[in-house]
């Protein structure tokens, strides 16, 4: 068993740490890189899974919902931790709620449970992203315009592969080589970029930091344990549901406080010290699950 463990983190862990060792020597500017992958590589990804035959949507319904309430019950968690501390709100709640299901979980999901779990990991990940737009761009600010939500190249390419799947059309085969292909460069692309972005963090809010590493997985499995005692879930998407729920903070969610001037510093400590602690959750989980 840990064997296998081992075998499924490696891989992200390694490429995260090419990631690392190469920002620490070159410096790259991973601006254009990110922006590429938002509009191109991750929307293909989307958009070839849930169009595909095989992805069959009433599946997922149950899971769905799961995944909303995992990603808002969190959010309750932290904000009472967050009262009973004083700690800003704005500043600590949203890191909690918003998970780190694209650098992480997707690779993670399809490592542990192989490209059956795509389908599940895709819909888990574009569950958090329209949360992550639209309610966790509200906390920051309630002067959000929505409207610029529905131009997200993600979400666009979420809802137009729905819709294909619904209408059961039919592309010419080398158009649907082509997006698996761009789709395929997605995953790498955001643990390489995960891992630049450890390069120059400042970590003085280190405690803070610390408090949300342990907050974030733990507040996740106790909402998903509370959820599975009224939900009916099949065995594959219980397991991922136990993998999205402690998965740990988004690197979006560093992205957010910059955009809306909301302690980002402070924010990247959290992620970034979260993501490092979720090399010791991460590990524990699998060994559950599996």
């Amino acid at each position: 068993m840990i064997i296998q463990i081992f075998s499924i983190i490696f891989p992200v862990v390694a490429i995260v740490l090419v990631g690392y060792f190469y920002a620490s020597k070159y410096q790259p500017n991973m601006d254009t890189a990110n922006n590429i992958n938002m509009n191109i590589f991750l929307p293909a990804l989307m958009f070839s899974v849930l169009s595909k035959e095989s992805f069959q949507i009433q599946n997922y319904q149950m899971l769905a919902l799961s995944g909303v309430l995992v990603v808002l019950g969190s959010g309750v968690i932290a904000w009472i931790v967050a009262k009973a501390l004083n700690i800003n709100i704005k500043t600590f709640v949203p890191p909690m709620m918003f998970n780190n299901t694209g650098n992480v979980g997707l690779p993670i999901a399809v490592l542990a449970f192989g490209e059956i779990a795509l389908g599940a990991a895709v819909v888990l990940f574009a569950i958090e992203m329209l949360l992550h737009f639209t309610f966790g761009a509200y906390i920051l600010s309630k002067n959000t315009n929505f409207i610029s939500i529905f131009k997200s190249p993600i979400l666009i390419a979420t809802l137009l592969g729905l819709f294909v799947n619904l209408v059961d059309l039919q592309f010419w085969l080398p158009m649907t080589q082509m997006l698996d292909l761009l789709g395929d460069a997605a995953i790498p692309l955001l643990l390489f970029t995960l891992g630049t972005r450890l390069i120059g963090i400042n970590y003085s809010d280190w405690k803070l930091g610390a408090l949300g590493s342990i907050l974030c997985p733990l507040s996740g499995l106790i909402v998903m344990l509370l959820i599975i005692q009224f939900v009916n879930l099949e065995h594959l998407h219980y397991q991922q549901l136990i993998l999205f729920a402690v998965l740990p903070p988004a690197v979006l969610n560093h992205m957010m406080a910059e955009k809306y001037n909301q302690q980002p510093e402070t924010v990247a400590s959290i992620v970034m010290i979260g993501n490092v602690g979720s090399l010791i959750v991460l590990p524990v989980a699998l060994y559950f699950i599996l």
